[in-house]
């Protein structure tokens, strides 16, 4: 079993003892996702970073669900849904700053020796490679933009 997945299972018995139900709920919640993933799959079992993965792809859902209810005016789900990102964040490794971004990206370009735009492709698959889940693909693209331009 995974360092993540171990550490969800004993959260979540730690949540039904203090009777935490927004941590219990989200755990539940990121638990049936795991099932979900691995059984649509065909998977014996995620691997750590196949997790980090769905983690990141439940927050990014959240973050998306906030703006549209805000938009709506509905406050009270958009608290819940920061509630359940602050819980999934803490199972998610320390996001990369900028500079280390930068970082990553220069050295994805030397090792694939990029010059031009249409490279861009082979410097993204190596920069996404090495940053492992730590740096949204979006902050990634447009690092690698900004520098093979």
């Amino acid at each position: 079993m995974s360092e993540v997945r171990d550490k969800i299972s004993e959260d979540l018995k730690q949540a039904m003892r203090d009777k935490d139900q927004d941590k219990l709920g989200t755990l539940r919640m990121i638990k049936t996702e795991i099932v979900k993933k691995e059984t649509s799959d065909k998977a014996n079992e995620l691997d750590e970073n196949g997790l980090l993965k769905l983690l990141n792809t439940m927050k990014k859902q959240r973050v998306e669900a906030i703006e549209q209810y805000e938009k709506a005016g509905r406050q009270e789900l958009a608290d819940q849904e920061k509630r359940e990102i602050t819980i999934i964040e803490s199972y998610l490794p320390k996001a990369l700053s900028s500079e280390e971004i930068a970082s990553i990206v220069k050295q994805a370009i030397e090792e694939v020796g990029a010059t031009e735009m249409k490279q861009m492709g082979q410097v993204m698959k190596n920069a996404v490679a090495k940053a492992a889940g730590r740096a949204d693909g979006k902050l990634i693209s447009s690092e690698v933009r900004k520098q093979l331009q």
